[in-house]
């Protein structure tokens, strides 16, 4: 290589501002689920006293990776460190909800332990939830870092800014995407290829709402794509596989691609809503 190239590599190197390494955000994250979920873990604990011990050492773990970020202060750190690991109870309840969901919903599950060591819609489900109390402690690259760790290991890309309800239920998962925006009610199902996006994609367009609202109650099946900021799927509505929606459907609605007959050819009409 030409020195000259060289030496723009080192000046990048010397003045970036650096961050938490992605391996090292990934192992806590797991970490962490192993000790949320112990179906999920090869840990062992002789005492109550020995697990306290263990949490303690997580909490270093997460203080450290935040002092790696150049914009937070000893102080700051603290804080952010205590109100993330005071959430995990409801951060634990959710996932419980979301372990319910998916075995309910899934005739193939054996058992919710299955769910848990087995499911990648769960570690996706489980991803998010961690990252999303994180991004809104405001803590930066963190979050992305652990949704895209999921994303790549499930094919499931939910960015952490997203508003999921409770009771959330994943089935098969790959392909899924969850914009940034995206509002998502309680006792939602969503199966396989689904897209919850956007109409721009503009930058100019990134402090908007961009990404549907879908309400309580609500399944979606394999490779529908729903889109915008103001499109709404009320309650109780059951979105057929491969539609294209980018205008509100009302509550209690069955909307689906209807096949006609043309001139003795099947041919596919608009989606229909009943």
């Amino acid at each position: 290589m030409e020195k000259e190239f060289i030496s723009k590599l080192y000046s990048a190197h010397k003045e970036c501002l650096g961050g938490p390494p992605p391996t090292a955000v990934v192992k806590f994250f797991n970490d962490l689920l192993s000790t949320l979920f112990p179906d999920f873990s090869a840990l062992h604990f002789n005492s109550i006293q020995e697990f306290e011990t263990h949490i303690e050492r997580m909490k270093l773990q997460l203080d450290q990776l935040l002092f790696q970020n150049p914009l937070k202060s000893a102080p700051q750190v603290k804080k952010v460190t205590d109100l993330f690991f005071e959430s995990l109870p409801e951060i634990h309840s959710k996932l419980l909800e979301d372990v319910d969901a998916i075995f309910l919903g899934d005739p193939a599950s054996k058992s919710k332990s299955e769910v848990v060591r087995t499911y990648p819609g769960f570690y996706a489900v489980a991803a998010y939830r961690i990252a999303n109390k994180l991004d809104t402690l405001g803590v930066q690259d963190i979050p992305r870092i652990i949704t895209e760790h999921a994303h790549s290991r499930t094919g499931v890309d939910i960015h952490p800014s997203a508003n999921i309800g409770r009771h959330f239920c994943i089935d098969h998962g790959t392909g899924i995407v969850i914009g940034e925006t995206a509002d998502i009610g309680n006792n939602v199902k969503i199966y396989q290829g689904v897209t919850l996006g956007a109409l721009s994609v503009k930058k100019v367009d990134s402090g908007r709402k961009r990404h549907p609202t879908i309400e309580d109650h609500v399944v979606i099946y394999a490779g529908a794509s729903i889109l915008g900021g103001d499109t709404i799927v009320g309650h109780n509505s059951i979105i057929g596989g491969n539609v294209w929606i980018t205008k509100s459907v009302p509550p209690n609605s069955k909307i689906y691609y209807q096949s006609r007959t043309t001139n003795g050819d099947k041919t596919e009409s608009n989606s229909v809503i009943i």
